[in-house]
């Protein structure tokens, strides 16, 4: 299927463990643990389920020494690379680099100040540690907050650009930056304003505290839909209310739904109108249930509609356009064979089969 996807930002690489951010490689798909850090098995544990259902990196909150003690050996108990997220006490960053775990997240808004900030970059640099640089609206410098008089986007971006000025000065270059608030418009306006000014950074993208599953998937892929389209983003997390797990699917879903980076079938569906005349709700969940573990990158139309359905069925990779009992399988924009309605999810399923069989993986 034809996109009109804009280039990927050409930033250079960020090694994250064994993930790579940025230049070439995918957009990367991470979350965030909610368990007690200083619980080593559990968190471990919590690490290795994100994994289980395609988190590829895992941040851990670091609270108090005791958390960045325990670093070290949940390391040793997970394969993801292990990320430190470090508020408020530059020590624990300090602890988290001798602990060698993958990445730290820093917060420059509330480090300790521009001294102490330093030290923890000269740390991550003689260590060859990455690290991300994360602005987040709710913790904005005072100074920023004074001068602009409330978060806007245009006082995220100065507050990155002070902080990745001081790691140029100190020969540090291995970062990501974020710029995360929880309004949408001040968010995609501030990735934008910071991508222009610096291309060469990776950026990690976020809305944060998006809220409950179902409000925050629609919020985040508001937030972030249209700056993958765009070619901006190299690594994102989904932030919503309860267990980490339900992150993975929505942030692949964004991922898929913006064409940048597509691991399992789209499934194209008409809207329910006056016009249909299947069974279209039960063909689709049908369709969706047997391609459930499918890799395969492609996008399946299941219409059943006469005005648009033939095109859009064309369009797509595979697909049937149906109605009155009947439809038509299309592969690669060319009609294959009529079918009955009770034939056409076997049918489909089937071809889809056989694409899977001619060599056609996912992407990476």
């Amino acid at each position: 299927m034809q996109t009109e996807l804009s280039p990927r930002r050409q930033t250079r690489v960020v090694q994250v463990g064994k993930v790579g951010i940025g230049g070439d490689n995918p957009v990367v798909v991470q979350s965030m643990t909610i368990t007690d850090t200083r619980d080593v098995e559990a968190t471990a544990a919590e690490i290795n389920r994100l994994e289980e259902v395609g988190c590829e990196m895992a941040r851990v909150a670091v609270v108090d020494d005791a958390a960045a003690q325990a670093l070290g050996a949940i390391k040793e108990r997970i394969n993801l690379p292990l990320i430190a997220d470090i508020h408020f006490n530059y020590k624990h960053a300090l602890s988290a680099i001798k602990q060698g775990v993958d990445k730290v997240r820093i917060n420059p808004g509330n480090i300790g100040g521009e001294k102490k900030f330093i030290e923890v970059i000269r740390a991550l640099r003689d260590a060859g540690m990455p690290s991300r640089i994360g602005v987040n609206a709710g913790s904005l410098e005072m100074d920023l907050i004074e001068r602009y008089g409330y978060p806007t986007s245009d006082a995220l971006v100065e507050s990155a650009m002070r902080h990745i000025d001081s790691c140029y000065r100190e020969g540090y270059e291995n970062f990501v930056v974020s710029l995360k608030s929880s309004s949408v418009p001040m968010t995609i306006k501030a990735y934008r304003l910071f991508a222009e000014r610096v291309p060469e950074v990776p950026l990690h993208l976020g809305v944060t505290e998006a809220g409950d599953p179902a409000y925050g998937a629609i919020k985040s892929a508001a937030g972030l839909g249209g700056l993958l389209v765009d070619g901006i983003g190299d690594t994102i997390r989904v932030s919503l209310l309860g267990d980490p797990c339900l992150e993975i699917p929505v942030a692949f879903d964004i991922l898929k739904a913006t064409g940048r980076r597509v691991t399992s079938p789209e499934i194209v569906a008409c809207p329910s109108c006056g016009r249909i005349e299947i069974d279209l709700e039960r063909i689709v969940a049908e369709v969706k249930q047997r391609l459930g573990r499918s890799k395969l990158p492609i996008v399946v139309s299941v219409l059943g509609c006469v005005v648009n359905g033939p095109g859009e069925a064309r369009e797509a990779d595979i697909g049937i356009a149906a109605g009155r009992g009947y439809g038509m399988l299309f592969k690669h924009g060319v009609m294959v064979r009529k079918l009955e309605e009770h034939e056409m999810v076997d049918a489909l399923v089937e071809e889809i089969a056989r694409m899977e069989t001619e060599g056609l993986g996912a992407q990476a």
